[in-house]
């Protein structure tokens, strides 16, 4: 191969310069949406170069598609805390639940109670039902 390697500098401005035209629509490609690929195709050069040596172009082609590491993080955490909040609600729920199940587990046993006492008084009786 006689190809001289570009310096990273240069490439680096190349791949800005390939975002730039694919984001006005002017691309020497085909590309019409903005993506890593697109972008390395642009610029002749392999997407896991871009990845691998050029976060901050990765970044800022994330940027442009609108899924920036930051945003994508910031609303993961937003959604973790609201799914938190949902967990405490529902734990204390459950807790509320549990005291008035015991409650009224232990008010049916005194009924239950109660009204076996009240059948031996009946048999004790001897009273009929008239059902």
């Amino acid at each position: 191969m006689n190809s001289k390697r570009m310096s990273s500098d240069v490439r680096k401005k190349e791949l800005q310069l390939a975002l730039h035209r694919i984001a006005l629509g002017k691309a020497k490609s085909a590309a019409k949406k903005i993506s890593i690929a697109a972008v390395a195709r642009e610029a002749g050069v392999s997407a896991a170069l871009i990845h691998n040596h050029y976060p901050d172009i990765a970044e800022a082609i994330r940027n442009a598609q609108g899924r920036s590491s930051r945003n994508q993080r910031d609303v993961k955490q937003k959604d973790l805390l609201n799914e938190q909040e949902k967990t405490r609600k529902l734990r204390k729920e459950i807790s509320e639940l549990q005291i008035k199940l015991a409650s009224l587990a232990s008010l049916n046993e005194t009924l239950l109670n109660e009204n076996s006492i009240l059948k031996a008084k009946r048999e004790d009786l001897k009273i009929i039902d008239l059902i």
